[in-house]
């Protein structure tokens, strides 16, 4: 259970990306945050790992406060919560192979990650993971050289290499045509429906939303504006969310 609690985040200047956001999502849900660009959406993810430290406001998971998480504490919590982001953050010049075990730096020893070396069981997963999201023949090439979409593949196998319980998705698809989307977000729905892994994923496009999510929240300025199904985002709160201008399209 993730418990977001009066969250607030006010930048250097003055900007209020986050005004008391608070929400609950229980264990094994997959959830949307839908809004404009700017409108707190990636803020809201980086909080709940601590990436971006609250100004204000407390986030509870499995009962440990995150937000007064000692150094110890964070990388504990961190081991369980995996991160996909919209830029991949690979090492381009290292293989695929290696980006993905890169999900197992929070538990293996510092000295052998410089080296590359990792257990023989770590590196079996990895190709398992591989194998899943269907480019374990990629494994030996740079990962410089895949294309956007079989890059965020190799993003979404290095998070399941955590193990985690909850996957954060900072935007995952924002960077990929519309066929590509679909295959990188049927890749996290399996995970959440397989493994039963929590998934946050924020989203520009209401049909990935529709198709995808158990529940919706969204965001506007920073303010808390929906949280219910999606099928219930009618024509009034969708002009609350997007603006008065907006037209609908999916």
């Amino acid at each position: 259970m993730l418990k977001i609690q009066n969250l607030t985040k006010i930048y250097d200047g003055g900007v209020r990306a986050l005004n008391n956001v608070s929400f609950d999502v229980p264990k094994g849900q997959f959830l949307a945050v839908i809004g404009l660009s700017g409108s707190g959406k990636s803020t809201l993810l980086r909080c709940i790992n601590r990436l971006i430290e609250p100004t204000s406001g407390k986030i509870f998971w499995n009962d440990n406060d995150v937000t007064s998480a000692t150094d110890e504490e964070l990388r504990r919590v961190r081991r369980k919560i995996g991160m996909v982001f919209q830029h991949f953050n690979l090492v381009h010049r290292s293989t695929v192979l290696t980006n993905v075990l890169a999900g197992r730096l929070g538990y293996v020893n510092p000295a052998w990650s410089l080296v590359n070396r990792f257990p023989k069981s770590d590196v079996e997963n990895a190709y398992k993971q591989l194998e899943r999201v269907g480019i374990a023949e990629k494994a030996h090439q740079r990962a410089d050289e895949l294309s956007g979409g079989q890059q965020q593949r190799v993003g979404i196998a290095r998070a399941m290499m955590q193990n985690p319980e909850m996957i954060l998705a900072d935007e995952p698809v924002a960077s990929l045509d519309p066929v590509l989307a679909h295959s990188i977000m049927q890749y996290l729905e399996k995970i959440n429906k397989e493994d039963g892994v929590t998934v946050l994923c924020s989203l520009h496009f209401l049909d990935l939303v529709h198709k995808y999510a158990d529940r919706v929240v969204a965001l506007n300025e920073g303010n808390l504006m929906f949280d219910g199904l999606p099928k219930d985002i009618d024509d009034a709160k969708f002009k609350d969310i997007y603006g008065r201008d907006a037209e609908r399209v999916g």
